[in-house]
């Protein structure tokens, strides 16, 4: 039995990095909550110092949707590994998640850094980070994903 789920945005970025790019994500933008929304639904937010943060890769198109193994980033010094390995446009649902520093609320703009999605993004959902909800335990990964993130979140370069 398949189910849909029909979901509306709450909100959208404004500003901060305009084009898709693999790494060196930097800056400030805003998540621009729905303007009919009342002011309380975050009332409170400005004690957290981060969101865990639900978005569209708007840009992509369903024809990127990879339901196989592959190389990260197709580079062949990483295993091929699955949809559900990687953490990109290419999953069938093309929704992302992100934990943004949180910086100022104002009204219902959400000033953030750390935030890997483009102006424009439609943001579905949002929620203060709680440690206690976060990974228990020690955090195994292969060694890959170190590699290849290494400048994830390096200043922009030139």
């Amino acid at each position: 039995m398949t189910q849909t789920l029909e979901i509306r945005p709450i909100g959208f970025v404004v500003g901060g990095r305009s084009e898709v790019s693999d790494d060196r994500w930097s800056g400030t933008a805003i998540i621009r909550l729905d303007p009919e929304f009342p002011a309380e639904v975050i009332q409170g937010l400005e004690e957290f110092s981060h969101l865990l943060v639900v978005w569209h890769f708007h840009r992509a198109s369903p024809a990127d949707v990879a339901l196989h193994a592959r190389h990260p980033r197709n580079d062949p010094r990483w295993p091929a590994t699955g949809t559900f390995v990687h953490r990109n446009h290419r999953r069938p649902n093309q929704l992302a998640q992100s934990f943004p520093r949180l910086v100022r609320v104002d009204g219902l703009d959400l000033y953030v850094t750390d935030l890997d999605a483009v102006d424009g993004s439609p943001v579905y959902d949002l929620a203060p980070y709680f440690r206690e909800m976060g990974p228990r335990g020690p955090v195994q990964q292969p060694s890959w994903p170190g590699e290849m993130l290494t400048d994830y979140w390096a200043e922009p370069t030139g």
